[in-house]
């Protein structure tokens, strides 16, 4: 993979990582548009390193939120901080269990899967369509609640699935206030992204050639740069509800990605 192949990629990694339209989907697509014939396992590296570091925007972005989580847990008392952090940790059953005994399964799927991406593109356009039509409330996320967007999470680990669309539609389709699902989306998924690579990097599933570090840590930079812009975005787009948008959008690439697949078959 060259720069300019990891600069492209990153991009589309940072922005599409808090759209909603699936940024694995996207990178599926980008990569055999590129024409990256990486084994599954050198380009799930990749993929685990612009998650990393989007994971690291959204720290940045919500650094207030996360100061306040840890003061708030530091008084060590049943408040809203530890409640939102318990259910945080709820929230990533469903996924650590998927990751635990299907994570071979899962792998393979990253590996060009196209038709598969498409046909998820228009399941995360369905889930957005019905969001955008759910009314607003100021309902908080409860433990129960929680658990269900966990669910929604771990069936967004296959490519195609938009993670943040399929939990925010999932939280605001439960009664829960949007930018509160947003918030709740959004810091979900960070100890998940840390987690799983602290276990790649122990366990040695990660393939690594030096030879890949300068497209590595381009990719790296590009999508952190990327995920600022878009995670500060996405928030603005939630307030003003239109994720419809966002269905429209999904549904054509996920048609064109299905028409593509089935050419090239």
């Amino acid at each position: 993979m060259d720069i300019i192949d990891a600069i492209i990629l990153g991009i589309i990694q940072g922005l599409t990582e808090f759209l909603p339209v699936s940024s694995s989907g996207h990178l599926e697509l980008g990569k055999a548009i590129l024409g990256n014939n990486s084994v599954p396992e050198e380009s799930l590296l990749f993929t685990v390193v612009l998650h990393f570091a989007t994971a690291l925007s959204t720290i940045v972005v919500f650094r207030k939120d996360i100061l306040d989580l840890i003061k708030g847990l530091l008084k060590f008392k049943w408040n809203d901080d530890l409640q939102f952090v318990l259910k945080i940790a709820l929230s990533m059953v469903p996924a650590v269990i998927v990751g635990l005994f299907f994570e071979k399964q899962l792998e393979q799927l990253f590996g060009g899967s196209i038709l598969l991406v498409g046909c998820m593109l228009i399941v995360t356009s369905l889930l957005l369509f019905l969001a955008d039509k759910a009314k607003n409330t100021n309902k908080d996320v409860f433990f129960k609640n929680a658990f269900i967007i966990g669910i929604s999470q771990a069936i967004a680990m296959l490519p195609g699935i938009s993670r943040s669309g399929a939990t925010i539609s999932t939280s605001v389709l439960l009664g829960n206030d949007k930018i509160k699902a947003a918030r709740f989306s959004f810091l979900m998924v960070v100890p998940l992204i840390f987690g799983k690579i602290a276990k790649d990097i122990l366990s040695g599933d990660l393939t690594y050639n030096s030879q890949n570090f300068t497209a590595l840590s381009t990719g790296f930079i590009t999508a952190f740069i990327a995920g600022l812009f878009a995670c500060t975005w996405m928030i603005s787009l939630v307030k003003k509800s239109k994720l419809s948008y966002f269905s429209i959008y999904c549904v054509i690439v996920g048609f064109i990605a299905i028409v593509f697949s089935l050419l090239n078959s």
